[in-house]
């Protein structure tokens, strides 16, 4: 359905304007993220991280709640794009020396990322909503609290219920 609530003379440069502006701030930071793993696969920083975690840690399931844990510090701190691009080659090879699905890491890593973001302290999520809504942080909080819950509790069986996101895509691939 078209409204028409924008005058094509009058406001529709400014939104142009606006949206230009947005998503060439996306693409510098994308086009750093994309350099930043660039510069650590060529360090070879990947496969040294694997040796380093598995050498510390022996049990696939304790590597699986560790990584939630880094995985909702990202959300947390970085925005998705960012995270995929810079995170993912990180863990990847860690994952596939504890025979990790990748498939089962997509899952985990999408939900845990949106599950950062909508943690407090930085939860991005958050903070767009105090502000598209005019309402206060904590308010915002505890509005939030018993969805996060519920989102935590899906983490977690998706992390330890391997089957609940490679079964479907395996199934839904038929």
């Amino acid at each position: 359905m078209v409204y028409r609530d924008v005058s094509v003379r009058g406001e529709l440069p400014k939104v142009l304007t606006e949206s230009t502006v947005l998503v060439g701030g996306v693409l510098v930071i994308l086009c750093a993220a994309l350099g930043f793993t660039n510069y650590l696969i060529d360090a070879q920083i990947p496969a040294k991280g694997a040796a380093w975690v598995t050498a510390g840690i022996h049990s696939r399931w304790a590597f699986l709640l560790i990584l939630n844990g880094f995985l909702l510090v990202v959300g947390c701190l970085m925005d998705i794009f960012s995270a995929i691009f810079v995170v993912v080659p990180l863990i990847l090879p860690v994952a596939a020396a504890f025979e990790i699905d990748p498939l089962h890491l997509g899952a985990i890593f999408l939900i845990n990322l949106e599950l950062g973001y909508l943690t407090p302290p930085v939860g991005m999520n958050l903070f767009l909503s105090s502000f598209r809504f005019n309402t206060p942080m904590p308010r915002v909080i505890r509005a939030v609290l018993p969805f996060t819950l519920v989102q935590i509790a899906a983490v977690l069986l998706v992390t330890f219920v391997p089957s609940l996101s490679v079964g479907f895509a395996r199934w839904w691939t038929r």
